[in-house]
């Protein structure tokens, strides 16, 4: 063991780092060598609190053993099987017990392998589905501003962080954005849903109305916006989106790929807040980030739109070679067992109040000009440094780093999502250290 701790690599320049200040990172290595349930460890020996899941993905905690071992058995026993004209049972299986936690009437499942392609997926499914209903007119695509669907072609074009999008040329065309509905200085410091920004989903009518909504194929949102730093919708916000893509014959799709899985103490978003979209993205938690995998969930109304023809043709030209992948599949059956198994896809309810006391308590803190959270996902948003934006937050994440924790940053905003099996210990041990921190003046 300590052999492995201290491996550090000797050379690091051939990796091209993900989301990450490249040249910062390869002076002083940040490297995680092990993980067990609560904690990774450090190529140096320490422990570190994950207060981000992973990367929002490791909703059951590291290293689980059912997981562990599906993933071995399956390895030995069928390695790979083509998705294409042929199958394996697992995916079928798994298929039949995403839909069974699924919001009711979403009774059919594509496999992908990460959330930027459920997007992509859920993007094509969308403009294919009304021209196989004869409506090949709506070829429009609306996302929000903020939005974070990923990083392919069709994620960044329905996106809106500005970031994402700005070094990729014209991205896709017939794309519009709706406002966020981040509202400082009306909602600062709200637990659960803010109470004004609700009427912020009547921009859509303006959209609609601009492009008439014959050429509106769907519209694009993640409940809770959480890589652009932690957004609840307001009150009844998500509701009017749903009356008005009813009203006007468009699909109203949900980005799960952060909240599904139990992240906000109900399988899906779409049930916590009650409200049904036509199709929904997920992948992160489906395996419990283990193995790369992702599912798109739709309406048996869209999937039987696809079922005419000859019965020997392709319904719809579209997959991947890993779709359904045996290993992948296996991975996703035993996260589904360990989640019902502790309950983990509710057990964020149970914790919710206790989490926001703690996360609030953090009012006080200097720098800290917001905070708001939901089931087990917070934000702390902190005054930028004059110059200098997202250097404060930053700041942060390397101190955090150093005493032990893994919090997210955003711009100048922490994020936090941590593990479903987080106990009220944990949740002291991450915002005590957290006020240390801030408590500093960064």
């Amino acid at each position: 063991m300590s052999n492995r701790l201290n491996a550090t690599p000797n050379d690091l320049r051939a990796f091209w780092m993900p989301f990450t200040a490249n040249r910062q990172f390869k002076k002083e290595p940040r490297l995680f060598v092990s993980a067990k349930d609560m904690y990774y460890q450090t190529h140096d020996g320490r422990q570190v609190l994950d207060g981000t899941a992973g990367l929002w993905c490791v909703n059951a905690g590291h290293c689980r053993p059912k997981i562990t071992e599906a993933i071995r058995e399956q390895a030995g026993e069928l390695d790979y099987a083509p998705a294409f004209q042929l199958g394996h049972p697992k995916a079928f299986e798994l298929a039949n017990r995403l839909v069974d936690i699924a919001p009711e009437g979403l009774d059919h499942v594509l496999y992908t392998n990460s959330g930027s392609e459920s997007v992509e997926t859920a993007l094509k499914v969308a403009l294919a589905y009304h021209r196989v209903k004869g409506n090949g007119s709506r070829f429009r695509l609306i996302g929000r501003e903020r939005g974070y669907h990923g990083v392919n072609f069709g994620g960044i074009s329905v996106g809106g962080i500005v970031t994402n999008r700005k070094m990729f040329g014209t991205l896709l065309t017939g794309v519009d954005h709706m406002p966020h509905t981040h509202l400082p200085g009306k909602n600062n410091f709200t637990r659960g849903e803010p109470e004004i920004g609700g009427d912020l989903a009547t921009e859509l009518e303006r959209i609609v109305t601009l492009h008439d909504a014959s050429t509106v194929a769907a519209v694009i949102v993640e409940p809770v916006a959480g890589s652009t730093g932690v957004l609840i919708p307001p009150k009844g916000y998500l509701q009017k989106l749903r009356e008005i893509c009813t009203k006007h014959g468009i699909l109203l799709i949900f980005d799960e790929v952060i909240t599904g899985f139990g992240r906000l103490g109900a399988p899906f978003a779409a049930q916590y807040y009650d409200v049904k979209p036509d199709i929904i993205t997920t992948a992160k938690g489906l395996t419990n980030g283990v193995i790369p995998m992702g599912a798109v969930f739709v309406t048996s109304e869209i999937h039987d739109a696809f079922m005419n023809g000859p019965e020997h043709m392709i319904e719809f030209f579209h997959g991947y070679t890993y779709s359904g992948n045996p290993i992948a599949s296996a991975a996703a059956l035993a996260t589904l067992d360990t989640y019902k198994e502790e309950g983990l896809l509710t057990r964020a309810a149970e914790l919710s109040d206790y989490w926001a006391d703690a996360l609030h308590s953090l009012k006080d803190c200097p720098n800290v000009i917001d905070i708001r959270n939901t089931g087990l996902i917070g934000a702390i948003e902190l005054d930028p440094i004059a110059g200098e934006p997202t250097k404060r937050a930053f700041t942060a994440f390397l101190k955090a780093y150093e005493s032990g924790l893994l919090i997210r940053t955003t711009g100048d905003i922490i994020a936090l999502s941590p593990p479903l099996i987080i106990e009220k210990k944990h949740i002291d041990e991450l915002f005590g250290k957290l006020r240390t921190i801030l408590q500093n003046n960064i």
